[in-house]
Parts: C-alpha cells; structure tokens; sequence
C-alpha cells in the first residue's frame, strides 16, 4: 500500500507549511516558577548591597537584574557558551518568562564587562553570601548534627589555551582547582585557585573549616554537634589540631605507613573486628598512633575489604585503608553527640559508616559539573572566577528551590538535567489580557505537574535573611 493512501485522520494531520508568529512563545516556561522564588526569598536586596558598587552609571542595568539574568542562564542550561546571551536577547519569549523586557536583556559583551569589573575582594562577597545561604538552609531543615565534607575538586580545562591559573593538576589535566566545603547536597563554601594547588595547600583548608563553623555556632546552634569528613590528601597535624581546639569531631583517611603496616601484619587475630553493609563487608583493627610530629595519640582504623565487584578478594590483593579521628576519645565533641542522640557515631561501626558515606559528598561534585561546563569561559582568572562563583550561587538557588518547591514533583535528589527536561524545559505562551500578563501551559502539563501547586509554593517561598 502506498504511503500516500494512509488512513484520512493521519492525512489531516499533516504539516503542509511553515511561517511566522510575534506571539511571546517560549520553551523554558518553568523558569517563570524559578524567577518567582528567586523574588519571594529576597535575594535581591542582598545582591544589590554587597556588589551594587559594580554599577557605574545610572544608564546601565541594576546589578541585581545582571544576575537574574546569569543565574536563569546557569539554571536553563541550553548552553554553556557566553555567545549565548546574544541569542537570548533576541528571544522575547524568554524575556518574558524570566519577567524582563527585551530591551532590559544583556549581551555577552555586557556580560564580559560586567565579569571584568570582579576583583579578590570581591570574590570574598561570594563566599560570605554562600557561607548566609547555608545559615538560612539550616534554620528551615534543623538538623540535630551537621556532617560537613572537605574536597578539593578539578575542572579540566586542558584544551584551554593561554589561560591565567590554567596548570597542571594531580589528575593528569591541566585546569584549575577548588577546593570546597559541602553539606549534604549543597556547596557552602569554595576557595577557586589555580590547578597545581594540592588539597591542604598552606592553611586554606583550616580556615575555611574554622569561619564555617564560627558561623554555625552563631547564627545556628551553638552546642550543635559538627563533624568534618575528607580524604588522605587533608592528612595533617595542624588542621587536626585546629579541629580539636574548636571541639569539632573529624574523620579523614590516612596513609599506610611501612610501621603501620608492621603493626597490623603482626596484630593478634582476635583483634579485628567486622563492618558489614549491603554492599561489602570490612574487616578491622581499630589502635593508637601517633606520629612522629604528633603532639598526641589519635584513634585510629585499618580497613580491609572482603569484596570488590562481587568478588571475594584473596589478602594479597585486598585495597587496605587507614583513617583517623577523634570521636570516642573523651574530647568536647562526645559529650555533644550524646546530647543530641548520636552516640552511635562514637562506635567503630558508625565512624567507618560515616567514613564510607563520604562517596555521597562527591556526588555533589557531581552534579555541580552536571549542572554547568567545567571549561570556563575566559583568559583572565579574576573573570573566570566570578563566572564559577555566580555558577556556584545558581547551583545552590536550585538546589533550595528543588526543596522548597519542587519537591512534589521531582526528588530532591535529582540530578540538575533531570530537573531541566521535567520542570524548566515546559512550553508556554506569555499574553497580555485586562491589565495582566498570563502565562498559559497546555492542559497536560498543569495536571502532570500540579502547577497550581507549584505556582503557589514558588511566590511563599521561606524568605532568606541575612541575619
């Protein structure tokens, strides 16, 4: 049978011509949810007073719009080009739905001047409204303790070409180095630097750790209890010490030393004892050490795993591991766990558990990198790094809107692609009708999405305070 005979209703249905419209269409209408929690928490003032400055004239746009329009352009994710923003401002419907006029949106040469005008004072703003947004989110979550995770991250941008902080890193690229303090799935605090800086470079690490939780104790709680978990690369006595003067709890991996070794090799059987959860089994021997530069003996775990991809390894060839902490010595952090109900964390079982829970503190390394390009745009560091600091805030709006709005609708847990195709990527036309603009969605979206729902949670939103 031909295809030209097909039945009259598919015939019917058939494209025969294609033209034009002027009408505001667009396909990102979950934005317009987005820029109305963006208004509801009252970021905006804060953004105006810590880089209003920035504004030279009166002529240009408010600085706090600039942002609007670069924290949507991280959030939509079309694109991970600058060049891009000429094309938005082309784009009335998108105007539309991020709530700004055509005239109002900004080109990628404004962006790049905008981006100019950031120097080192100025990235410190970044890191003290992150620091405010990790406050705000503790006050609504409450947790009993906060387990806050220490890494340094890389963005490859080895194909980049004559660009200032550019060198090579541990993993083989050359790129740049952050290194970054996480909770759960948010990133509070973030240190951009160039890529040969090792994880504990100089005393980065310790104070960042020191300032974040100085701001937990006196904003939040001040006998709250706060661990800090971080890998080998972090393995140093003054950043132990710093955490044992501030009666915070750590726990770090450490580095199989020859006596270590020694020491285990020749360990009486009965010694160990044996971790199991769903997906390995562990045996170890928990001991004392210090070393040589030590001022004191600190607990310590040597770990050896029975399995690895399902399979039973033999003792020659199982990955031993080391960490170190301080919890269950009888220091301040002790006392505060008990109080707050987690004594478990003082168990060898609950310290290894929490030791290996570190792998969900890459995934929001994860995401991050899902959420925008590790390639950064510019050939200048200052620039570079408010385009990753603005990427950073963005990432952090979204991961707080995921909570407080979307919740219902798409699992917090989320990847931000995931959030993209299901709650931004909507089609929508904007409309002006008896004074009002409406946005319009088709009949199945408004159902699939409880948009009413949405719509309502995205303008009460809880409002963030800098207090």
């Amino acid at each position: 049978m031909s295809n030209n005979t097909r039945d009259n209703k598919k015939v019917n249905h058939k494209i025969d011509e294609i033209g034009i419209t002027d009408e505001k269409i667009t396909g990102r209408g979950g934005l317009t949810l987005f820029v109305k929690y963006l208004e509801g928490i009252k970021i905006y003032p804060h953004l105006n007073r810590l880089f209003g400055k920035l504004r030279k004239s009166r002529k240009g746009l408010p600085v706090c719009e600039i942002f609007e329009q670069l924290i949507c352009f991280f959030v939509d994710g079309t694109s991970r080009h600058v060049v891009h923003f000429d094309r938005l401002k082309e784009d009335a419907g998108y105007a539309a739905a991020i709530e700004t006029s055509p005239a109002g949106m900004i080109s990628s040469h404004a962006v790049k001047r905008f981006l100019r005008s950031f120097w080192f004072p100025r990235m410190y703003l970044f890191r003290r409204l992150l620091q405010k947004l990790f406050i705000w989110r503790l006050k609504i979550t409450r947790p009993s303790v906060i387990i806050l995770g220490l890494d340094a991250m890389i963005l490859d941008n080895d194909d980049a070409k004559c660009r200032h902080g550019v060198e090579p890193t541990y993993k083989k690229v050359k790129g740049f180095g952050a290194l970054q303090l996480s909770w759960g799935r948010f990133l509070i605090d973030s240190v951009f630097r160039g890529g040969s800086k090792h994880s504990n470079h100089e005393d980065t690490a310790k104070k960042m750790v020191r300032h974040a939780v100085s701001q937990i104790q006196k904003h939040y709680r001040a006998d709250v209890p706060i661990v800090v978990r971080f890998d080998s690369g972090f393995f140093d006595q003054d950043l132990f010490s710093s955490h044992e003067q501030q009666h915070i709890g750590y726990i770090g991996t450490g580095k199989l030393y020859k006596d270590i070794k020694h020491f285990v090799s020749s360990a009486d059987p009965s010694y160990w004892g044996s971790y199991e959860n769903s997906r390995q089994i562990w045996d170890f021997l928990e001991f004392g050490d210090r070393r040589e530069s030590w001022e004191c003996f600190r607990r310590g775990f040597y770990l050896r795993p029975h399995y690895q991809h399902q399979q039973q390894l033999l003792n020659f060839a199982r990955p031993d591991n080391v960490l170190y902490t301080n919890l269950g010595m009888e220091q301040p952090i002790d006392k505060k766990l008990i109080d707050a109900g987690h004594q478990h964390l003082l168990t060898p079982e609950g310290i290894i558990e929490t030791c290996h829970d570190r792998g969900a503190d890459e995934l929001v390394f994860r995401a991050l990198k899902d959420f925008a390009s590790e390639t950064l745009p510019f050939k200048r560091f200052n620039q570079n790094a408010a385009w990753y600091y603005i990427m950073l805030l963005s990432f952090f709006l979204l991961e707080s809107f995921k909570e407080d709005v979307a919740e219902q609708v798409v699992p917090v847990s989320s990847y931000p692609t995931t959030v993209r195709r299901l709650l931004i990527d909507i089609a929508a036309k904007i409309v002006s009708h008896s004074g009002k603009i409406i946005l319009k969605i088709t009949r199945s979206t408004w159902n699939n999405l409880s948009f009413r729902s949405l719509w309502i949670r995205s303008n009460a939103p809880p409002v963030f305070s800098w207090a």
